[in-house]
């Protein structure tokens, strides 16, 4: 199974996203019940999270 996880686990709670690999809490606490559908699906979307984070 895939994972983002950087192991920089940083909680934006601006943003409600970790700094890290851009995922959500809800994300991460439920990542492995999520179905490879939808973990690709996140994983798809975390480059732009991650660069709107990095905007600042």
């Amino acid at each position: 199974m895939e994972n983002p996880c950087t192991k920089i686990c940083l909680y934006d709670p601006a943003r409600q996203l970790c700094s890290g690999c851009g995922r959500t809490l809800d994300e991460i606490a439920q990542w492995t019940a999520l179905s490879e559908a939808q973990r690709a699906a996140i994983m798809a979307e975390l480059p732009a999270r991650l660069k709107a984070i990095s905007r600042g």
